[in-house]
């Protein structure tokens, strides 16, 4: 059960499959790409990194820009599709993981390894807030055209407050190693990209 891949070629097409769908501009196969990419990166710092993985590859699985539940239904999937390939205490951090998402706020765990690889897998999913101007622009107008249906003062408020939200934090990022990396270039990220919604 536990020598098998977690995510296997069959479960990695049927996701790719989701994440390729038309009303996806950010939160599409690209991010779970590059999130994979960073993952693999900092895997020796990872407890479990095949966890890890799958969180990623189902974190945003199941996406409804009008939904307030996708977090809940992603690690709903996923305790569906690994049922059987992962222990339940396994399965269970990957669920943690994964509804963190939708506040990006450590979860209570425990265990301290779990809660490392719960912080790394966190930031590594904000890591695009501490990318260049350029990407971060891109990112900032692919959430918009997801949001498409949100009347624009509505959007520039709802946006504002989440962007400020994070601003407010002591930290963007859990972990010192991205904090290192990522955090002054995405505090200037957000900043722009805040001042530019409150000018209008």
């Amino acid at each position: 059960m536990e020598n098998e891949p977690l995510i296997d070629e069959a479960l990695k097409s049927e996701l790719s499959a989701l994440y390729r769908a038309a009303d996806r501009h950010y939160h599409s196969l690209a991010h779970i790409e590059a999130m994979l990419a960073l993952a693999a990166k900092y895997k020796s710092l990872l407890h479990d990194p095949d966890a890890v993985e799958a969180a990623i590859w189902f974190h945003d699985a199941v996406y409804d820009s009008r939904a307030k539940d996708n977090e809940a239904k992603s690690a709903a999937l996923a305790a569906k599709k690994l049922s059987g390939r992962i222990s339940p205490e396994r399965l269970a951090h990957v669920a943690v993981m994964i509804n963190a998402t939708a506040t990006h706020q450590l979860p209570p765990l425990g265990d301290e390894h779990a809660a490392y690889d719960a912080a790394l897998f966190l930031d590594i999913d904000l890591a695009v807030l501490g990318a260049e101007p350029d990407a971060f622009d891109a990112y900032e107008k692919a959430v918009r055209r997801e949001y498409g249906w949100v009347e624009e003062p509505m959007w520039r408020a709802g946006r504002a407050a989440v962007l400020k939200s994070f601003l407010d934090r002591p930290h963007i990022f859990h972990t010192a190693e991205f904090r290192k990396r990522f955090e002054p270039r995405a505090r200037q990220n957000l900043k722009r990209s805040l001042a530019a919604l409150e000018a209008g």
